[in-house]
């Protein structure tokens, strides 16, 4: 394809004189790629963008992002969101869990003027704190960060990956606490799926390992792994394997330790929803892993404390239940119900001190509740105000809980929660920090409310919509609509920082809790999944038309946002429905439907979409599939596509085929634009500064094509 080359660079280099906003992006040329697949024809003519470390692909992706980057710069709009996000964002705060161990807190904390966040130890509540590990001393040009840290038992030791470009992929360290030294030995390569499980002495722990062989596609990645055993200052090609590699690419390991070190609980997940079978391995004796529970196809999350395990499951409780079992006698027969099915949703289970943190959503609201393990008494936490849980965070061997709270237009402030084993009540929440202008956040001008659509079946969609007070509904108010719909993962009335700026702007923010999330428990996932997927995007289109008949906006003035499956999410419903929406801002997405297992990590969400080599499932996926749906001559919302070069989880690709196909065949007046973040994973940069420039472009986007006019900042 040498020709391609060539082309490509005479599109770029011959107009280098030229505004790159004032011409077209780089048209992508067209294969003739046919295929006959269980009797129906599949048009594939952007195949050849699938090749990312060809040439002539990354020759059109820098020029696509040139053209993006230079529209979305000729907007009136995007020096003032930049300069509102940075005033947000650029300052104190504590983010992400807060570990204790013994008297030891661990956290990291966001810094004005640095472009990471740098980990913590804090000694004692009101202790002194010191560094424990600075990104940015990790390299010179800033591509390391940190993933994740696990402090050990004792609070002496700490595990944490660190990856490059915040992909996935991850190399796992451990550091002396105290000295704030690396050791030498123990430095574990494949730590993509690790989550180090600590011995109780705190000298070994359990964690998912994958092989450091890079010829192994990604997508085949998760049937490489097993779990280990690494013991501090032993090669790491010496650690034992105690389970797997199962040798399926649809399922992968994560290990739990019961807090008295004797036994394992093996998860097998079969996919990436929480459906997983668990084994358990007695270390004191021989044997091997044995099953607990098998073959149920239900969500399964065992974990041991003190002499019993403890199994959150949905097996036979879609709102989910917790059982205890007996290690000596796990036979069915004698497992105890703990926390039976109730109304609301058990989200969220956490142990600690003879007690249970049960999180709940009632209608996605978030509720915590203590209860007594051995009794059964409870009560409620008494948090401040409507909104979600964004971490619980305990240790079994401490008495309290770190409970990290928001809303919509208000950042998570981390509540400490004491759990005195002898009480019948837990003591008010103390504030273990907050945000600096709580206050004012608490009596800025904004009003979150939950409002609910109803979709095609009758299903009522819940919606919370965040405006200011003195909104009037005139059908005029841009307004962004985000949803996601998949794999069991709730959307909850958590802070979005994108959400309290754009109502501050006058605009309205509104996100749906659609089928295929967790909001309602199971049968509410699995009415959104496989063959069923359509019923998600009828939700989000009847959320959509909702806020239309409800006075909100105007489909010229609604635009949409999704990453991920959510990006497949506003794909999907703009492919169906384009003349709903004004602009569309689509994230890091799936939006080939047929060929999505062979890339990324693929094979995982096969469980949750559907296989392709299976007749009846290729129907549906064909159906609904947006890179396949295009048709030329349509009228098309404006398009922003956002991609990341590094994306190891979903491939770039997706992002690639759409949007070439989308320029050819759209005839709407708006742009389609595909803007790829460099040393960015899927989760996007770790940098503040990039994080910033990259909301500021959505922002801006969103505002120019909705309401071009509305009050510049």
């Amino acid at each position: 394809m040498a020709w391609l080359v060539v082309a490509l660079l005479f599109v770029v280099g011959g107009c280098r004189g030229d505004d790159p906003s004032r011409r077209g992006p780089p048209p992508a040329p067209r294969e003739d790629v046919v295929e006959i697949i269980h009797g129906r024809e599949v048009h594939d003519p952007y195949r050849w963008l699938e090749h990312g470390e060809r040439a002539e692909v990354d020759t059109w992706v820098r020029a696509q992002d040139e053209h993006a980057r230079a529209v979305l710069a000729s907007s009136a709009h995007q020096r003032g969101f930049r300069n509102d996000l940075r005033k947000m964002w650029d300052r104190e705060a504590i983010v992400g869990p807060v570990h204790k161990r013994g008297d030891r807190y661990f956290y990291a904390r966001r810094h004005k003027g640095r472009d990471k966040p740098v980990y913590y130890v804090r000694e004692g509540l009101h202790g002194r704190e010191r560094v424990l590990i600075n990104p940015a001393r990790l390299s010179k040009d800033g591509s390391l960060g940190v993933r994740r840290i696990h402090p050990s038992r004792d609070g002496r030791s700490v595990a944490y990956a660190v990856s490059r470009n915040n992909a996935d992929a991850a190399t796992l360290y451990v550091r002396d606490v105290d000295t704030g030294k690396d050791h030498r030995n123990d430095v574990i390569r494949g730590a993509r799926f690790a989550d180090p499980q600590w011995a109780p002495d705190s000298r070994s722990f359990y964690y998912t390992g994958l092989p450091d062989d890079p010829t192994i596609p990604p997508a085949k990645l998760a049937g490489h792994a097993s779990v280990r055993r690494h013991v501090l200052g032993q090669p790491p090609a010496d650690d034992e394997v105690l389970f797997g590699p199962t040798g399926d690419a649809r399922t992968y390991l994560s290990p739990q330790l019961a807090t008295d070190g004797r036994y394992l609980l093996v998860h097998v997940a079969h996919g990436a929803a929480g459906a997983a079978d668990v084994y358990v391995q007695d270390l004191e004796r021989d044997g091997g892993p044995q099953p607990l529970t098998v073959g149920s196809g239900a969500i399964n999350v065992a974990f041991g404390y003190r002499d019993h395990f403890y199994l959150f499951t949905s097996e036979g409780a879609p709102r989910h239940r917790l059982l205890e079992i007996d290690p000596e006698h796990p036979e069915r027969s004698n497992w105890r119900e703990v926390v039976p099915q109730r109304d609301q949703i058990l989200d969220g289970v956490a142990l600690m001190n003879g007690h249970l943190i049960l999180s709940y959503l009632e209608d996605v609201n978030a509720r915590v509740v203590v209860q007594r393990i051995d009794d059964g008494r409870s009560w409620p936490v008494d948090l401040p105000l409507t909104g979600a849980v964004a971490g619980v965070w305990t240790d079994p061997s401490v008495s309290e809980a770190l409970i990290a709270f928001s809303s919509l237009a208000q950042e998570p402030v981390i509540y400490r929660v004491p759990i005195p084993a002898d009480a019948r009540a837990t003591a008010a929440p103390e504030v273990f920090w907050a945000p600096e202008d709580l206050a004012a956040q608490g009596s800025a001008p904004l009003v979150m409310r939950q409002t609910f659509a109803r979709s095609p079946d009758g299903a009522e969609i819940p919606v919370f919509v965040l405006h200011r007070r003195d909104l009037v509904l005139d059908g005029r108010r841009p307004t962004i609509l985000y949803g996601y719909g998949g794999f069991g993962i709730s959307v909850t009335p958590g802070y979005s920082p994108l959400a309290q700026l754009w109502a501050q702007r006058g605009g309205v923010w509104a996100q749906a809790s659609l089928r295929g999330g967790g909001e309602y428990g199971e049968d509410w996932h699995r009415a959104g999944m496989r063959a069923d997927k359509q019923t998600v995007f009828d939700d989000f289109i009847a959320a959509a038309e909702h806020l239309v008949s409800g006075g909100y906006t105007s489909p010229a003035q609604l635009g949409i946002l999704g990453g991920s499956n959510g990006g497949l999410l506003v794909g999907a419903a703009s492919t169906q429905r384009p003349e709903l929406f004004g602009a569309v801002v689509c994230q890091v997405p799936l939006l080939d439907m047929i060929r999505y297992p062979k890339f990324g990590l693929g094979e995982l969400w096969v469980d949750e979409y559907g296989a392709p080599e299976h007749p009846d499932e290729f129907a549906v996926l064909l159906d609904y599939s947006p890179y396949h749906r295009i048709r030329a001559g349509v009228r098309y919302p404006s398009l922003l596509m956002m991609s990341a070069d590094t994306d190891d989880r979903v491939d770039p690709l997706h992002a690639r085929k759409y949007v070439a196909a989308m320029q050819h065949a759209s005839a709407g007046s708006g742009p389609v634009l595909l803007r790829t973040e460099a040393q960015a994973g899927h989760g996007g940069a770790d940098s503040v500064t990039q994080r910033i420039e990259a909301y500021a472009d959505l922002l801006s986007f969103m505002l120019t094509a909705l309401a071009p006019d509305w009050g510049r900042g």
